[in-house]
């Protein structure tokens, strides 16, 4: 598209960003993205082709599903060739989820795909939602030698740009809603965009293959003191399980009782699949480390290195989806496929 105007697509999903209060109820009703240049007249200052498409049946985000991720996907996917970027307008309470599936189903992705929302409604006079939406234009657009400058799937929040698979929700009230605990910023939004090259993915130039084959028969199970043997037990007998996600301690450190050891190891036995991620923000599961990880890595479970829950849950369902070996799936779990994890 060298020598075109840069074209950017912004798909609404739901979300607060997407939301005006109505003048005479006072009541938030959807925002009119066709009329998105009157409420952002500045947008007309970037020399950009801007064109909009809002879902049907917009969601609140807490409703969010793994078809609606599908869906998602599938838009971008048609559109591939006809943008070179997109923005998704979000709601931030499952954003990080979403991210983390595109970020999977989206194999070969040479284009950016700039997630954003706000904490507050495009209508109010405060919304961050304004600046949050002119930065992810601006991003989605970036260009260095006529390659895009951040080709990967990725959240902009209050000046950070990070990588989707590796932010999670940390913040209900401040505009600093997300945090990537263990990987740096893609780029710094001051009076200048700052890109931090070194940790954007580099493009592979290879055609885009979408997948759409997700299965959610996976599980968190979050430790805590004074978790009982019958929580654990149900959670690890829920029919058609595949999968389950230990939320542990620290370093991926778990009670060492015998009932909770065999009960991991019997559902393991069954063949399913047991991943330890750690409930902290940052930081990673390293097995063995101390004692109460031992008897987990000696009875299989899996480390989930530093791996984020939502990204951990959105990759489990991508794997499973695709039909691989359960030796394959273990091996792809503990490896680095969209620079999700740091080894």
């Amino acid at each position: 598209m060298s020598g075109e105007k840069t074209s950017l697509l912004i798909l609404y999903t739901g979300g607060t960003i997407g939301m005006m209060q109505d003048p005479q109820t006072g009541s938030l009703v959807p925002f009119d993205f066709d009329n998105l240049y009157d409420h952002l007249p500045v947008l007309r200052n970037l020399d950009y082709q801007l064109d909009f498409y809002a879902f049907d049946n917009l969601i609140d985000s807490s409703n969010m599903t793994p078809d609606f991720w599908i869906t998602l996907a599938k838009k971008i996917e048609s559109n591939y060739e006809k943008y070179d970027g997109f923005i998704v307008l979000h709601g931030s309470d499952t954003m990080a989820y979403t991210a983390s599936a595109l970020s999977f189903m989206l194999e070969n992705l040479n284009k950016p795909v700039v997630f954003t929302g706000s904490q507050l409604p495009m209508g109010m006079v405060r919304s961050d939602g304004r600046e949050n939406i002119i930065a992810a234009i601006e991003i989605a657009a970036a260009k260095d030698e006529d390659t895009a400058m951040v080709p990967e799937v990725t959240i902009f929040f209050e000046n950070q740009l990070l990588r989707g698979n590796r932010t999670t929700k940390h913040n209900a009230e401040h505009f600093n809603a997300f945090v990537s605990g263990n990987y740096p910023s893609l780029a710094n939004v001051g009076v200048h965009i700052k890109y931090n090259k070194e940790y954007i993915m580099k493009p592979n130039f290879k055609k885009l293959k979408l997948h759409t084959k997700l299965d959610n028969n996976v599980a968190i199970l979050k430790i805590f003191p004074g978790i009982t043997k019958e929580l654990v037990q149900h959670t690890l007998n829920t029919p058609n399980l595949k999968a389950v996600i230990i939320e542990t301690y620290g370093s991926g450190n778990a009670p060492t009782a015998p009932w909770f050891i065999e009960a991991l190891k019997e559902a393991i036995d069954k063949g399913i699949i047991v991943y330890n991620v750690t409930q902290c923000k940052s930081g990673s599961v390293v097995m063995g480390r101390y004692e109460t990880s031992r008897d987990l890595n000696r009875i299989g479970v899996l480390s989930g290195h530093d791996i984020t829950t939502e990204s951990a849950i959105a990759k489990l369902m991508y794997l499973l989806g695709e039909g691989f070996t359960p030796e394959k799936t273990k091996e792809l779990l503990q490896t680095p496929i969209r620079g999700e994890m740091t080894l």
